[in-house]
């Protein structure tokens, strides 16, 4: 009876979700944090952190790791359970034997995070569609697409408090736009929460706020006095939260911003031609082997091989241990197979998110989302060219993947409303985006084997 009643869309939507499911839990038991990104840096924070809980919060120097820039709250979960660990445990270096612990228990812990993410925004796009049901197999199917996902959740990371946040945030700002802006305290009071949290988060959360000041200057803005009195408020309680952290930076090493290479003096020389314009044979490469060091410091193709796939190797196809993960020799022809058809879900995004802007222009949630689509792009782009690296390290979907979830709600506008304007071109989306979920489906998850850990 139950099946008899789901239709097509619904059938989309319950088979993602139990799909979710199975690839978070698969990779908690494949993948350990210490193998990500800078992971000996990420554990070596935590380390330190958790010397001195709970009876104080001692952040560590540019001594103890060079991840000492980054703010707090994204190792707060694995520092508190390192202490649980030295506490329960026996050992004769409680140091090493807690770090296989507190690092499954941070994924599970982030994997809880990615599903509240998604629900809250599942729940936003309801109120903002003005829909019956929370069952949204456009956004769902989108965003679960993007590879990054999944590798930034399993690793000991800030931007996955940072799309939590922001989910919190886009609804919040929905729904205090709706109102005007006129002074509400529980509004004033959620943003000011969500605007400080985002900031201890990671600093690209920085990117999210500048919209909101650009967007001071709408002419669709009428009650702007209002508006700058609310946001005001708001940016007041979050600098009250987050302040103290990137005073501390200043205080250091005097910047605000501090980072673990040396800034140099902004110029677009920076950078080779060929970050900004690959030639022709290394664009080939993108489609023929997306994976290092074929797209040696390109930023767009990099960007785009590491949304959808793994360029660099810290997840997927354990470029780390060779000898030891899953069809390491036909990695990369599995990767360009992912590549050529993601094309399609990439047009679908980007051409829905246009169509969004055009179509729900009036709503100030889809116009913020354009300008934070804009500035979290740029304002990345900036970076990149600020702290050139010879191999394009710093380029990284996981680092901006703020960029890929904006993109995903707002394209999920249009998708919904595409169900109402022409239902047969809704469905044929749906399939082919289906069975594009079906192809990649190798790239969600980690080929690490069981338990593994170096």
């Amino acid at each position: 009876m139950f099946i008899n009643k789901l239709s097509f869309p619904k059938v989309v939507f319950y088979s993602i979700s139990f799909s979710t499911i199975f690839i978070l839990i698969y990779n908690i038991l494949h993948y350990t944090p210490i193998l990500g990104y800078d992971g000996e840096a990420h554990y070596l924070y935590v380390d330190y952190l958790s010397r001195y809980l709970p009876n104080s919060l001692k952040l560590p120097s540019i001594s103890e790791t060079r991840e000492f820039f980054s703010p707090p709250l994204g190792y707060l979960v694995p520092s508190f359970a390192q202490v649980a660990c030295r506490n329960i445990i026996s050992s004769y270096d409680y140091l090493n034997d807690c770090r296989p612990i507190y690092g499954k228990i941070t994924q599970v812990v982030q994997s809880l995070i990615y599903v509240l993410t998604i629900y809250i925004n599942l729940y936003a796009l309801k109120i903002i569609n003005k829909s019956k049901s929370i069952v949204n197999p456009e956004y769902l199917l989108l965003v679960s697409l993007m590879a990054v996902n999944y590798r930034t959740i399993s690793m000991i990371r800030g931007e996955t408090y940072i799309i939590l946040f922001l989910s919190i945030f886009l609804l919040s700002i929905y729904k205090s736009s709706e109102k005007d802006f006129m002074f509400d305290f529980r509004l004033i009071i959620i943003n000011g929460l969500v605007i400080g949290l985002i900031a201890l988060s990671r600093q690209w959360g920085f990117l999210l706020f500048i919209p909101i000041i650009f967007m001071l200057f709408s002419p669709r803005l009428i009650k702007k006095i209002e508006y700058l009195k609310f946001w005001s408020l708001s940016a007041s309680i979050g600098i009250i939260i987050s302040g103290w952290f990137y005073l501390n930076l200043f205080f250091k090493y005097g910047s605000f911003t501090a980072f673990n290479l040396n800034r140099q003096k902004f110029s677009f020389a920076n950078q080779p031609l060929n970050f900004y314009f690959p030639t022709f044979e290394e664009l080939y490469y993108v489609f023929n082997k997306p994976i290092r060091p074929y797209l040696n410091n390109q930023f767009l193709s990099t960007l785009y091989s590491d949304l959808w796939g793994d360029y660099w190797g810290y997840f997927t196809f354990t470029s780390r241990y060779l000898d030891i993960g899953r069809n390491q020799n036909l990695i990369g022809d599995y990767f360009a197979r992912v590549n050529k058809i993601s094309l399609i879900t990439t047009f679908v995004i980007v051409l829905f998110c246009y169509l969004s802007s055009k179509h729900f222009k009036e709503m100030y949630i889809v116009r913020y989302i354009n300008w934070a689509i804009i500035t979290s792009f740029f304002g990345y782009l900036l970076f990149a060219i600020s702290y050139p690296i010879e191999t394009g390290d710093t380029v990284k979907s996981s680092y901006i993947i703020q960029l890929f979830h904006l993109a995903a709600f707002s394209s999920s506008i249009y998708f919904y409303k595409l169900r109402s304007l022409n239902k047969a071109i809704y469905i044929q989306l749906l399939v082919v985006l289906s069975l594009i979920y079906i192809h990649n489906f190798q790239s969600f998850l980690s080929h690490f084997p069981r338990n593994f850990y170096p």
